[in-house]
């Protein structure tokens, strides 16, 4: 690759990233884990894992998709606005509260997975719609 190709791929435009990120989600990547760790894990640690009826799995696991999909449309708003915004102070602010979500995301994801079920099949639909 010569120099001026390399440069080029440096200069990435706000639609670029706009896209990029868009295309990341459409394809169903899971997003990038949570840094801390998961509140959850403390319990199980210390009752152990609470046995549920079928029932109960298939109710909790229906209300954690919903939970799960909270997030991900958590993630567009914040992402979106730190790409829009102007103000590069408040962009900075807006990624950080997309870290911090990013958690929640990772949280309830594990959850479901424990749940024996999985997220919304909507959930690009709904990251683009947010």
């Amino acid at each position: 690759m010569d120099e001026d190709q390399e440069g080029a791929l440096r200069k990435l435009g706000r639609q670029d990233v706009v896209l990029a990120e868009l295309g990341r989600w459409l394809s169903g990547a899971d997003p990038i884990p949570g840094g801390r760790e998961n509140p959850g894990d403390a319990v199980v640690d210390e009752i152990g894992a609470p046995m549920l009826a079928e029932a109960e799995r298939r109710q909790s696991g229906a209300l954690m998709r919903v939970n799960h999909v909270g997030e991900i449309c958590a993630q567009a708003l914040y992402q979106g606005h730190a790409l829009t915004i102007g103000d590069p102070a408040l962009a900075v602010m807006f990624r950080g509260a997309a870290a911090e979500e990013r958690d929640h995301l990772a949280w309830t994801r594990a959850r479901l997975d424990e749940l024996g079920d999985r997220p919304s099949r909507l959930n690009p639909l709904w990251y683009t719609r947010s």
